[in-house]
């Protein structure tokens, strides 16, 4: 895992996408139970959906990773 993920996963935490938080997307409820991670060609997270517990991966949306992603020069 180099440099660059390691901070976009940081600051995805810092915006909301941590341990224990729920969010919602692609339409559905989720708890996190994970915090981010580097996952093939991109960061995902670990989730639980809230209608059932199933564990499955999930991979963060480009415009979800550009928030965190830090400024060109």
């Amino acid at each position: 895992m180099g440099e660059p993920e390691l901070e976009v996963c940081e600051k995805l935490k810092h915006l909301g996408y941590a341990r224990s938080k729920h969010i919602r997307l692609y339409g559905e409820q989720f708890q996190l139970v994970s915090d981010p991670f580097p996952h093939e060609t991109g960061i995902a997270i670990e989730v639980v959906k809230r209608d059932n517990q199933d564990r499955r991966t999930l991979k963060l949306p480009l415009t979800i990773r550009k928030m965190a992603m830090p400024k060109s020069a």
